[in-house]
């Protein structure tokens, strides 16, 4: 059975009345995908069954492929994002993809309008804040940031606040309390998330960068001193993923608030 005939089957049967419209919904969920030539298949339903939709990879595709996915994805998705993104891509898709955004510190590439205009407001409440340790953690870091806001969350930047310069974190004390969930972005020996966490009540998400002299094993050391945290309430994400901590954060957030509405 195609998948046209699938979701055919699936309607007839809610319309007489042998599946119910939340089964059918369940159902929905694990139906449908898309495929593009011969080398994807977009999940369009991702955003249905997990709240965010399918976001492109772009290590390792060539600009055809992306360009391909992403106009596949153009009036599917509420938003089309690819990730690690360099200039010289960009540059390529910019040629073949119309209405693209780039964010080059982030290394993102997006359909969706400019995060955080004048006129837009967070589709979900909650406020997300990031902490980079340092400058040339930034990538990382905005990374995240971008990938929040592009989903629909407030996001607040506090850039170069690291432990070597502890006075610059506590003068932050106040945006740390007014947080809902932290992110904390770190190479070198990685201890900000724990300091961070010492001082907050809500979740931090710590991120390990590749970002360190020799001994630091391209953010090994950070990951390990993250996992091994003394502070309580940190998880922590794989090394360079400012997306994965971003999707995180979302879910956190999206799930406070759907138990908000339970209880009201």
């Amino acid at each position: 059975m195609t998948q046209p005939d699938a979701i055919r089957h699936l309607l007839n049967a809610v319309a007489q009345g042998e599946v119910s419209p939340d089964r059918a919904l369940d159902k929905l969920k694990y139906l449908t995908y898309e495929p593009v030539d011969d080398f994807a298949h977009i999940d369009h339903h991702r955003a249905l069954r997990t709240g965010f939709p399918e976001v492109i990879w772009g290590l390792g595709k060539t600009p055809d492929q992306i360009a391909q996915i992403m106009e596949a994805m153009r009036h599917k998705a509420s938003v089309v994002m690819a990730t690690r993104i360099e200039r010289a891509v960009y540059e390529q898709l910019s040629e073949q993809v119309l209405g693209l955004r780039y964010y080059p510190i982030a290394r993102i590439c997006t359909l969706h309008p400019e995060p955080n205009s004048h006129d837009s407001t967070p589709a979900y409440p909650g406020l997300i804040s990031i902490l980079s340790a340092g400058t040339s953690d930034l990538p990382v870091a905005e990374e995240a940031a971008v990938t929040a806001e592009l989903c629909g969350f407030q996001v607040k930047r506090l850039w170069d606040v690291g432990v070597a310069g502890i006075h610059r974190l506590l003068s932050q004390r106040d945006a740390i309390a007014d947080a809902d969930v932290l992110i904390v972005v770190a190479g070198m020996e990685g201890a900000l998330p724990s300091v961070v966490a010492g001082l907050a009540e809500c979740a931090v998400i710590a991120v390990p960068t590749s970002i360190g002299y020799g001994a630091s094993f391209n953010g090994l050391a950070a990951l390990l001193a993250m996992l091994n945290s003394c502070a309580a309430g940190v998880g922590v994400v794989n090394i360079d993923n400012g997306f994965g901590a971003a999707m995180l954060a979302g879910k956190i957030l999206r799930t406070a608030e759907r138990l908000s509405k339970k209880s009201d």
